[in-house]
């Protein structure tokens, strides 16, 4: 993971000794980066200033202190990543000079930033997924491209994790982890902690399960029992890799703008379903979430897409 920036750098004056010689310490005899080194004397030249204004010695700072300090920068719009890692740099500083018997207490001991944000799950919009999986490739292998539109089909009319996807079997079985019911249109799924969960199948993902079965042979071996719906040319069960790195290429041959994985098409599905049906509990089902609070970051996405349309369509919302 990326380092995060320092939001703003803040300028005093020269480090006091104990500073100059923990970054030392960190220089010769932990081998910490430039960049960390640089971010680590920002965060320490932070706390000298906070110190400076509220009259306290270093030495003397308390838990309560620190903690007044992090509630004003974060209310200043400092990112809680930017936080995490200044409040780690203090109390590394704290517990290094606890080692050399300079403090008697670390008050950044026990102290947490505020939560980052959860970002919300990207989805498509709907002309764009709807784009994607009508997508057909008449030029390519015709083995290939039926079993990629399968499984871009499967993907985004069932919402299916890629896990999911990939245990599919053709038929019920001691050892199956998911099979399709074809006839009752119906995909039978084991989902995280082996939770089962029954979802319907689309006729339009009906139809490129069985385009893709009347060429899945091709890919056998004469003699093979192979049971997993979705196999690679050389006639084994497909993997999770593989199926990423097929959905990347096809959206791409798509026209798609957008890096294009198999959790994004399960995102855009839960999305579409509650923008048309508003039916939060369906969506619960049919995702397999254990708790509906997983299942309600999408509501946000519905109200995303709301305040698009309304800020397209009425009248008093438009920009003069």
């Amino acid at each position: 993971m990326a380092t995060p920036a320092p939001e703003s750098e803040p300028i005093g004056s020269p480090l006091p000794e104990s500073q100059r010689r923990y970054l030392e310490h960190l220089r010769v005899e932990r081998r910490l980066a430039l960049r960390t080194l640089c971010l680590y004397e920002q965060a320490l030249r932070r706390l000298c200033l906070l110190a400076d204004e509220a009259g306290i010695a270093l030495e003397r700072v308390s838990v309560q202190q620190v903690r007044r300090w992090v509630a004003r920068l974060h209310g200043q719009d400092l990112s809680p990543r930017s936080l995490a890692l200044m409040m780690s740099a203090w109390r590394s500083w704290y517990r290094w000079m606890g080692r050399q018997g300079l403090v008697d207490l670390n008050p950044v001991d026990g102290l947490r930033a505020p939560k980052s944000a959860k970002p919300l799950p990207k989805a498509l919009a709907v002309d764009d997924a709807v784009q994607l999986v009508a997508y057909r490739d008449e030029s390519g292998d015709p083995v290939r491209e039926a079993s990629d539109a399968a499984l871009v089909e499967l993907l985004y009319g069932c919402g299916l994790r890629v896990s999911e996807l990939v245990g599919l079997d053709l038929l019920p079985g001691a050892a199956a982890r998911g099979w399709l019911d074809l006839d009752a249109a119906e995909a039978h799924v084991l989902g995280k902690g082996s939770k089962q969960r029954m979802v319907p199948i689309g006729r339009a993902a009906l139809e490129a399960v069985r385009a893709w079965l009347q060429w899945r042979g091709d890919w056998l071996a004469p003699g093979s029992t192979e049971a997993a719906l979705f196999i690679g040319p050389r006639g084994g069960r497909m993997g999770a890799t593989q199926v990423r790195q097929r959905l990347s290429l096809r959206a791409m041959a798509a026209g798609s703008s957008s890096h294009v994985h198999p959790h994004m098409l399960r995102h855009s599905f839960a999305s579409h379903v509650l923008q048309s049906s508003g039916d939060l509990r369906a969506v619960q089902e049919l995702l397999g979430h254990a708790n509906i609070s997983t299942t309600q970051v999408y509501t946000k996405l519905d109200f995303q897409h709301l305040a698009k349309v309304y800020d397209a369509a009425h009248p008093r919302a438009r920009k003069r």
